[in-house]
C-alpha cells in the first residue's frame, strides 16, 4: 500500500466533489470548487489519469516491449470499459426499481434512459457501443476512449516526443474550429464529453508528469506559473459568482474557442483548470501535515479511484431518487453524504484488502487415480 501522497489526495478530492455535484440540488453542491470556477472535477480527473498513465509507463510498465505495452494498457481499457457497462445496468435497473416502488413511470425517463425501456434492442446496442450513455454516467465512456488510445500516446512518447503535444493540440484545434465530435445513437446527438477535444488535458497531464521537457521545465519555474496562475483563478471565480458567460452571438468564429463550454473544453476551461493545476501544486506537504486522517481518506480513494469511480456514480443516483423520494433538506441531503463518503471509503478498503489476499494456489489437474498428473 502507497503512503498518502499528492496525486492521490486530488484523485480522491475529485471524487468526493464529483459524487456531491452528480446529485443536483444537493445542499452541500454549494460548497464544492464549480461553484467559484470555471472548470470542475472532470478536468482534474482526466488531468490526473493523463499524469497516473505517464507514472505507470515509466514506473511498472519501464522497458516493456511494445507489444507488452500495448496489451498491459489495452487490459486496462478493458476493465474500464467493462466497468461502464455493469454501473450502467445497475443504474438501469435502479431507476426501473424506483419506478415501480414509487409509482412514479416517469423516473426511467430521466438522464437519457427513457430509450432504453422504449427502444431496448436498438438501445441496448448503443449502450455495448458507448454510443448511448445516460446522464452523470458518461464520464467512464471518455476514459474508455482515452485508454484505449493510451497506446499511440505512450509509443509517441517513445520514438517521437516532440509530435506528441503539438498533433494533440492540432487535433483539439481542429474539433474545436469545426465542432467536430462523435455522434450518439440511437438517440440522435453528440458525446457530452467530446474525446477529440478532451485528449488534450489527458496528454498534458501525461507531460507534465514527466521529470523532463515540459515538466521539467514547470517544475523549475513553479513559482513563476504561480504568479500566473493566481490572476487567472480570482478572475474565473469573479466570472463565476457573477454567473457570466459568454454570450454565443457576441463572440468572433469559431465560437468554441471563446465559449465556456465543457464539452468541447473550450480554452477558458482548460486555461483556468491547469491555472488551478499550478496554483495548487506541492500544497499536499501543507494539507497532508495538517489534516493527516482527512489525507489519508482521500488517498485511500484516489488509489482505488475505478472501483471508488464506480461505487460514486451508483450512490449518486441513489442519492438523487432518495432525495426525491423524501424530499430535498438539509437533514437528507447530510444523509447522503456522510452514507455516501463512508461507503465509497468502504469500498476503497475492500479494494486494497482483496489486493493484500495471498494469490490462489494454482490448480493442479489430478489422475483418476487422485494422485497429481506429471
Amino acid at each position: 500500500m502507497r503512503p498518502p501522497n499528492e496525486i492521490d489526495f486530488w484523485r480522491g478530492f475529485a471524487l468526493l466533489t464529483i459524487f456531491i455535484n452528480h446529485i443536483p440540488g444537493l445542499y452541500f453542491e454549494r460548497f464544492t470548487y464549480r461553484n467559484v470556477s470555471l472548470s470542475d472535477s472532470a478536468e482534474l480527473f482526466v488531468f490526473l489519469a493523463g499524469w497516473a498513465m505517464r507514472k505507470l509507463i515509466e514506473g511498472p510498465a519501464r522497458g516493456l516491449s511494445a507489444g507488452s505495452l500495448i496489451l498491459r494498457l489495452e487490459g486496462r481499457a478493458t476493465t474500464v470499459y467493462v466497468a461502464q457497462t455493469v454501473i450502467t445496468e445497475i443504474a438501469i435497473a435502479l431507476l426501473a426499481a424506483a419506478s415501480i416502488l414509487l409509482d412514479a413511470p416517469f423516473l426511467t425517463d430521466w438522464h437519457n434512459a427513457s430509450a432504453v425501456f422504449n427502444d431496448p434492442v436498438r438501445a441496448h446496442i448503443g449502450l455495448v457501443l458507448l454510443t448511448h450513455q445516460l446522464g452523470y454516467f458518461n464520464i467512464l465512456p471518455l476514459y474508455v476512449v482515452l485508454v484505449f488510445i493510451a497506446p499511440l500516446i505512450a509509443l509517441a512518447h517513445r520514438h517521437a516526443r516532440r509530435l506528441l503535444l503539438p498533433v494533440s493540440f492540432a487535433i483539439y484545434a481542429v474539433a474545436l474550429a469545426f465542432g467536430l465530435n462523435l455522434p450518439t445513437w440511437p438517440v440522435e446527438g453528440t458525446w457530452f464529453f467530446n474525446p477529440l477535444a478532451w485528449q488534450l488535458i489527458y496528454v498534458l497531464g501525461f507531460v507534465l508528469a514527466g521529470e523532463d521537457g515540459l515538466g521539467g521545465f514547470a517544475r523549475r519555474k513553479r513559482k513563476v506559473f504561480w504568479w500566473l496562475a493566481l490572476p487567472v483563478v480570482l478572475l474565473a471565480a469573479a466570472a463565476a459568482i457573477a454567473d457570466f458567460s459568454p454570450d454565443p452571438f457576441d463572440v468572433p468564429s469559431p465560437k468554441l474557442w471563446f465559449m465556456f463550454d465543457k464539452t468541447f473544453l473550450s480554452p477558458a476551461r482548460l486555461i483556468h483548470s491547469l491555472a488551478l493545476t499550478a496554483l495548487f501544486a506541492g500544497a499536499f506537504a501543507t494539507i497532508g501535515r495538517w489534516t493527516p486522517r482527512a489525507s489519508g481518506f482521500l488517498s485511500l480513494l484516489g488509489r482505488n479511484s475505478l472501483n471508488v469511480f464506480c461505487a460514486a456514480s451508483i450512490l449518486s443516483l441513489a442519492g438523487q431518487i432518495l432525495r426525491f423520494a423524501y424530499s430535498g433538506n438539509v437533514a437528507t441531503d447530510a444523509f447522503i453524504v456522510i452514507v455516501g463518503f463512508l461507503l465509497m471509503g468502504l469500498v476503497a478498503w475492500l479494494s486494497e484488502w482483496r489486493s493484500r489476499l495471498p494469490a490462489a494456489p494454482a490448480f493442479e489437474p489430478r489422475s483418476p487415480s487422485g494422485s497429481s498428473s506429471s
